[in-house]
């Protein structure tokens, strides 16, 4: 971490400059003003961001802040998270077409529990006071305690109706009047607005970041600030994490990848990102990896040269599952990939198939079946792989059909000698799409 002066040096400025590392990853969307470029470079801020729990984990949507915050920390800035154990009794609009659901504070109490050691893990909170160690806070310290009278006297009358309508989370539903908004949500961006305001004057927090969804919120904020406080503070906003069908990650969307193993296993998010589309694999190695601006140039000339490598893909689910699970999860993670879908049948063990048996397609056959043998086309078309016995033949007549890492032509049928373990057998077709047999 560069110094520990209030300044930085003329040296850790050209060698190690904030600024330009954020401008070579694309993570500025907006900003407030371009002063703060210049401070990012020349001394320490306290900068947060917030997160809401809404769930009883994060997601890889949220992953883009933590990392964010995880590299301003390393730029000696001071990084403070804020839990929103108050905001999310209310709900952000910001991103969504509809109403939340309203969550009890026994189930945010619940999701606060999950949440905390995901933020936990991924800054410094043991540093000295003079090098900047992470702070954490919960708004309902505040929120909780605030008389309506006061709040409405105090920070409403400083921002007018006009402004709120004009905020693009607000305009975007209230053009919907099917969906619309409540009072509840529309007085979200003031709560978060008092959030900044507090921050400022209780932790000489200057600056927010989050998605560009929260920029609405962020500038009330500022303004906040500036009414109340008579200070002047910053906001910056990366752009949208977007999933591969051009949606934005969520816990509440349909499929949504988590942090916590539990919820999605360290194979499974090595999985979702290997099969990232080159289109959006640049991005995703600058947003979600720490590697040097001349490794991330080195991939992304490989895959301009040999896009079918996917050498740009293998890196960033590496480095996103070792970030997010550590080192052994994501050799794990490599091994478990490299014995599903190779030629290498010695690849296979029990340990790697009892391992992934969760997260791969799976279908259950008795022992007493295989005595004297299942056709591979009646296996392919029972485990999905085929739409029917005519396509099953076609896909074994290609070269297409895999027992075990092996691969099968018309004559094979599936045996007890293919049993791994005595209980697993791996069918697949062609290089992906695979199905676990399991036999009981």
């Amino acid at each position: 971490m560069p110094g520990t002066d209030s300044f930085l040096t003329a040296d850790d400025i050209s060698a190690n400059s904030c600024s330009l590392d954020l401008r070579f990853r694309n993570l500025i969307y907006q900003i407030s003003d371009e002063e703060l470029l210049v401070l990012l470079d020349k001394t320490r801020l306290g900068i947060y961001a917030g997160f809401d729990p809404t769930a009883d984990s994060l997601h890889l949507g949220n992953l883009l802040q933590l990392c964010n915050l995880r590299r301003l920390q390393s730029y000696g800035h001071r990084p403070i998270i804020v839990l929103g154990g108050g905001t999310a009794m209310i709900g952000d609009p910001g991103g969504k077409t509809a109403e939340r659901k309203l969550l009890s504070k026994e189930e945010i109490e619940r999701n606060v529990e999950g949440v905390l050691p995901q933020l936990e893990q991924f800054l410094d909170f043991s540093l000295p006071k003079d090098q900047n160690p992470a702070v954490l806070v919960d708004n309902s310290a505040w929120l909780d305690e605030l008389r309506l009278t006061d709040f409405l006297r105090d920070i409403g009358k400083h921002i007018t109706i006009g402004q709120m309508i004009a905020k693009e989370s607000v305009k975007s539903r209230i053009e919907r009047p099917e969906q619309g908004i409540s009072f509840t949500e529309f007085s979200y961006m003031l709560l978060q607005g008092y959030d900044f305001l507090q921050l400022y004057n209780s932790y000489d927090c200057k600056v927010q970041i989050g998605g560009s969804d929260q920029w609405g919120n962020i500038t009330v904020g500022i303004d906040l600030i500036g009414k109340i406080a008579g200070g002047k503070a910053f906001g910056l906003t990366s752009p949208l994490v977007l999933k591969q069908d051009g949606t934005k990650f969520g816990k509440s969307e349909e499929g949504a990848i988590y942090l916590d193993k539990n919820k999605t296993s360290p194979f499974a998010l090595y999985q979702y990102l290997l099969r990232s589309e080159d289109e959006m694999v640049g991005d995703y190695l600058r947003f979600f990896t720490f590697l040097a601006k001349e490794e991330i140039a080195d991939l992304d000339a490989k895959r301009s040269a040999n896009p079918k490598a996917r050498d740009c893909q293998k890196a960033l689910a590496y480095e996103v599952c070792a970030l997010i699970h550590g080192e052994a999860e994501a050799k794990k993670a490599l091994a478990a990939t490299g014995a599903l879908y190779s030629e290498d049948a010695s690849l296979l063990t029990a340990d790697i198939l009892e391992a992934v048996s969760k997260d791969v397609p799976k279908t259950l056959f008795t022992l007493r079946e295989l005595e004297e043998g299942i056709e591979l086309v009646d296996t392919l078309a029972a485990a999905n792989l085929a739409k029917s016995k005519k396509d099953a033949r076609t896909i074994i007549s290609q070269g297409g059909a895999y027992i075990n890492n092996r691969r099968a032509d018309a004559s094979d049928s599936i045996n007890r000698k293919d049993l791994i373990d005595g209980r697993f057998i791996l069918l697949r077709r062609g290089r992906r799409e695979v199905n676990l047999l399991e036999f009981k």
